[in-house]
């Protein structure tokens, strides 16, 4: 949405433990399919390993958390879920595939920050827990920063007005990755 956070995202089926080096990135594009690609269904109808890795801009706010954006059609429906899979802080998941609060916060009176919250790098492997290998689905990364003064909230302290009460007075910036597309398994023949 305007910060250069940089986003690699890529799908396989037999990725790398340790993706955290640059062996490891150099094994994803080599075994994976990156973002922007298409993952075809395993024989055997494994579900795919999907790893995520953001670094934030030096010029803007910490990272909060990455999520990773499912579609796919059911019945005739449009469905989406969004599942959280990496926390700042090293903090846990929560059972509703959600970060706790990081507490980031922003002073109105004059936009500081928290310099204590987010992470300069967020990464991690992360399995889909609904998986279906036989429904058509894509994935893509979203990557959140801490919120921010929203650019009326700037706009007012500078003219020493308080902020428009009908606008959001902080923003959170957030950048997307293109969608991995998976391509089922066929269905069985029904008899």
């Amino acid at each position: 949405t305007g910060p250069r956070i940089r986003v690699r995202f890529f799908a396989g089926y037999d990725l790398p433990a340790d993706l955290t080096s640059a062996a490891g990135l150099r094994a994803a594009y080599r075994r994976g399919v990156p973002m922007g690609g298409d993952l075809l269904a395993a024989a055997d109808g494994r579900a795919p390993q999907f790893y995520v890795w953001a670094t934030q801009d030096s010029a803007s706010q910490a990272l909060q958390r990455v999520q990773i954006i499912k579609g796919w059609v059911e019945a005739g429906e449009t469905k989406e879920a969004v599942y959280d899979v990496v926390c700042a802080a090293g903090k846990e998941l929560g059972t509703n595939h959600r970060c706790p609060d990081n507490n980031a916060s922003v002073n109105l009176q004059d936009c500081s920050t928290d310099a204590d919250t987010g992470a300069a790098e967020l990464r991690g492997l992360w399995q889909d827990p609904s998986f279906d290998p036989h429904s058509r689905a894509f994935y893509y990364v979203r990557v959140l920063e801490n919120p921010s003064c929203r650019w009326s909230t700037w706009d007012a302290i500078n003219a020493r007005q308080a902020p428009n009460p009908k606008l959001a007075a902080t923003i959170q910036e957030r950048a997307w990755s293109t969608p991995i597309w998976y391509h089922p398994l066929k269905q069985p023949k029904q008899r």
